[in-house]
């Protein structure tokens, strides 16, 4: 008769910090290694720093010029915010980029019947934009008042790894419509991009010379720089001259006319398109997206901690994150990037594809963010990557943040039918409800809400079409009203009350602690 299995041998004990990390938030690689991961992050970032003013600037009427200047732009803020939150907000090695969760309200002032009257199309293109950062501008106070009042470190007691753990997986499975959709627009390079990454990053990481994991380490610039190579063959080899003109957009490498319209140098300043302009209806429309935002970064946070080995960040070091957040989004209202700001899921994925959840890695691909932002023809040249090539990546790296959020079930008991029942539903409804939002909108051209009231419909619509947000609501409901009184260690409660205060635990002193001795005027709660 068969022996019975020891119990160590069947569980593996929940664990604070992710083991298996060759760097984390405070442990740094060489220079030249910190460098170069830098670089590869700032390539990584690229993808939406294009793909939105591609989307958005033609629909605004704008020409390929103002979509470089739109993109420059957005990169500059991208650098000031990611180095303001790594130094001062949350201090995460987390990258602060363009959101897509501003497309609802954006989308709206375009079609707003005063702008697309206008009869120039670069005055409309201006128009718009000025419309854009009025409405960013007023709504980032949403942000800036959760956060710096400490509000939103209060909301944040009413998570438990039970709620946040569908948040956090779809951040990463929410955006699926980014990746293998994307991919299959040019599967000539999409599809040997995924598997070469995969290939790389995880079956050849064992190939180290030198004791170097370079393939695993630089997987996304190899092979990036390998099947950039091949489409630009396939380009110039005239294997898409034939194709339809949305194939061409999408495959060939010269199609993006960023390179051409690109100076070779301009600086992003404030206003540079001239004096916003404030309208009551936009504003509350855009701070839905604003609280979108703030879900999604709240998720992002805690996958970030913890692709960083470090413990979950406190609620007054969350709430003062979302603070340095909204001044992001008041940056990106006065420079005009077109689109708000949150954290980019995909560095986050990348941390842990590399095994380096360095906080002066990110620091360092911030200045290249706003390096390249100024030198537009280099910029514009690593910006011409075609888009089926970095939804390849997003693939893999989705993923590995929604497998993140998953790992938080190590904390809570699933034995238990509450505990499987609220992630259950949550996850379900989390992915369902944007799902019905985005097929009916697709069909009627317009959103579900659809009232007299146009900021009513955008704030709604926003709202229900993002997959974290619509889990967040659902799974802290329930997580806080069905059969509280005797579940606090199903929930998790006795492992995550250590994180709650920044002095529960000793720890959140060496990864959360601001510089310069800032502590000293700033105290943590």
């Amino acid at each position: 008769m068969a022996e019975a299995p020891k119990a160590d041998e069947i569980t593996h004990l929940p664990t604070d910090q992710l083991q298996g990390l060759e760097y984390c938030i405070d442990s740094n690689p060489s220079w030249g290694e910190a460098i170069a991961l830098g670089f590869q992050h700032y390539i990584l970032s690229l993808g939406t720093a294009v793909m939105i003013p591609s989307f958005l600037v033609p629909l605004m009427g704008g020409t390929s010029g103002d979509k470089v200047r739109v993109v420059q732009t957005l990169l500059f803020v991208q650098g000031i915010n990611t180095f303001l939150q790594t130094l001062f907000g949350t201090r995460l090695p987390a990258v602060i980029g363009g959101s897509w969760a501003f497309m609802i309200p954006i989308i709206s002032i375009i079609h707003d019947p005063s702008l697309a009257a206008i009869g120039d199309d670069h005055m409309r293109f201006l128009a718009t934009m000025r419309a854009i950062q009025g409405a960013l501008i007023v709504a980032s106070s949403v942000q800036i008042i959760l956060g710096y009042s400490q509000l939103w470190a209060i909301c944040s007691r009413f998570f438990s790894p039970v709620g946040m753990v569908p948040v956090i997986a779809l951040i990463g499975f929410g955006l699926f419509d980014r990746g293998f959709p994307v991919v299959g627009r040019c599967v000539e390079f999409g599809i040997p991009m995924l598997i070469l990454f995969i290939t790389f990053s995880q079956y050849l990481k064992q190939f180290q010379p030198k004791q170097m994991p370079i393939l695993e380490r630089f997987a996304l610039l190899l092979t990036i720089a390998v099947i950039w190579a091949y489409a630009h063959l396939l380009t110039i080899s005239g294997a898409y001259k034939h194709h339809p003109e949305q194939t061409q957009l999408h495959c060939r490498t010269d199609k993006a006319y960023l390179i051409s319209s690109a100076p070779w140098i301009k600086i992003p300043y404030p206003l540079q398109w001239g004096a916003p302009t404030f309208e009551a209806g936009h504003a509350f429309g855009m701070m839905a997206a604003v609280l979108v935002s703030l879900v999604e970064s709240t998720g992002a946070y805690q996958a970030s901690a913890r692709l960083a080995s470090a413990t979950p960040p406190p609620a007054h070091i969350l709430s003062r994150g979302i603070g340095w957040q909204g001044i992001g989004i008041l940056l990106s209202g006065l420079f005009g990037t077109a689109t708000g700001s949150t954290v980019l899921v995909e560095n986050v994925g990348l941390m842990g594809s590399t095994r380096v959840g360095s906080r002066r890695v990110i620091q360092i691909s911030a200045g290249f963010m706003i390096f390249f932002s100024i030198l537009g023809k280099f910029g514009a040249l690593f910006a011409s990557i075609p888009f089926p090539i970095f939804a390849a990546v997003y693939c893999v790296l989705f993923g590995f943040v929604a497998s993140v959020g998953l790992s938080f079930l190590q904390f809570t008991n699933m034995n238990s039918m509450r505990n499987l029942f609220i992630v259950g539903v949550a996850f379900f409804l989390g992915l369902s409800i944007p799902e019905y939002f985005r097929e009916y909108t697709a069909a009627a051209l317009h959103g579900p809400s659809h009232t007299k009231a146009e900021w009513f419909n955008d704030f709604l619509n926003t709202v229900f079409f993002s997959s974290p947000t619509v889990a967040l609501m659902v799974a802290v409901f329930l997580d806080n009203t069905l059969e509280l009184k005797d579940s606090a260690k199903d929930r998790g409660m006795p492992w995550w009350a250590n994180f709650r205060a920044f002095k529960g635990d000793s720890r959140n002193e060496e990864f959360y602690t601001l510089p310069f001795n800032l502590n000293r005027f700033f105290p943590p709660s």
